[in-house]
């Protein structure tokens, strides 16, 4: 049979071409290229800043509840002004020199005001000298108090198990030297109500400080204390027996991971009789631990190189 008549059907496909895929790439690389820009002049402030400044912002990032209470003395330049002669201060020699009368002095001893300006004898420089060492002494505690704070407060930020607790830990300089205190909050108390041993939270924040005291050349003081009101049922133990017991186990603890004997002033139980907060004398907050390293000079100054 012929075919001639049949419909012969061709199909004729096209390939679609793969759409555009715009500029997202362009934005990605362009975000790439600002990230690095900012992260290389990071690294240039970085390396342009000074050791203070660096120091200035540490502290600003620090956790804002493990405080520093400084004195006046730690603003510019250590609260000393300089001239052409070093640090003075009030009354010093050259005070003295611009108040020197001009009339000839008498034949005689020499009066008490010369003497205590120096003026007829060594007694004016003396005391200026022994004065102005103390102010260097002094300024001397206050920058490794400083940097001891720095180091206890990097020691408690490598630790994240008490972060939680990072209310309970405060520092601040006081009179008496660097003030490190373990308080009580309600609710998250650092001991066990009635125990002498702390909770290990608390035990981690006490063992980090060994090292660092040991490196310091002050020596260090243990004090506990209790809030009022306490129960006991023991009736020959209470506050004074507790806080007593809970000073002498901190002191095991900081001995145990660095801090010498010959670095220990005092371990004494306080009880409820200074609370951290006088006006009411039964809170949470007035059952801690207090560590200060004392201000007093030490055996052997501390930049003494043999």
């Amino acid at each position: 049979m012929a075919r001639g008549n049949e419909i012969v059907i061709v199909k004729r496909t096209r390939k679609a071409k793969h759409p555009h895929h715009g500029g997202a790439w362009k934005i990605a690389y362009a975000d790439f290229v600002t990230a690095m820009m900012a992260f290389f002049l990071l690294l240039w402030l970085i390396s342009m800043t000074t050791p203070e400044q660096k120091q200035g912002l540490a502290d600003y990032f620090a956790p804002p509840n493990i405080a520093e209470t400084t004195s006046g003395s730690d603003g510019v330049l250590s609260g000393r002004a300089l001239d052409h002669t070093g640090a003075q201060m009030a009354g010093s020699s050259n005070d003295a020199a611009g108040g020197v009368s001009l009339v000839p002095e008498r034949d005689g001893p020499p009066s008490l005001q010369s003497a205590a300006t120096g003026k007829d004898g060594e007694t004016g420089n003396l005391n200026d000298a022994i004065n102005a060492s103390q102010i260097d002494i002094n300024s001397s505690y206050e920058q490794v108090f400083h940097s001891a704070a720095a180091s206890i407060r990097q020691a408690w930020q490598a630790l994240p198990e008490i972060n939680e607790i990072a209310d309970n830990l405060i520092i601040e300089e006081t009179e008496e030297g660097l003030d490190i205190q373990i308080v009580d909050h309600e609710g998250r108390p650092m001991f066990p109500e009635g125990s002498k041993y702390p909770f290990e939270r608390t035990r981690s924040a006490i063992t980090v400080l060994g090292p660092i005291l040991q490196q310091l050349p002050h020596q260090v003081r243990i004090s506990g204390h209790t809030s009022a009101g306490g129960n006991y049922a023991d009736p020959r133990y209470g506050a004074w027996e507790l806080s007593a017991d809970r000073a002498n186990v901190v002191r095991a603890l900081l001995g145990e991971f660095g801090l010498s004997d010959d670095r220990i002033h005092s371990v004494v139980g306080r009880a409820a009789t200074e609370p951290y907060f006088a006006n009411d004398p039964y809170l949470a907050a007035n059952e801690r631990i207090r560590i200060t390293i004392l201000n007093n000079a030490p055996p052997v100054p501390y930049d003494l190189t043999p």
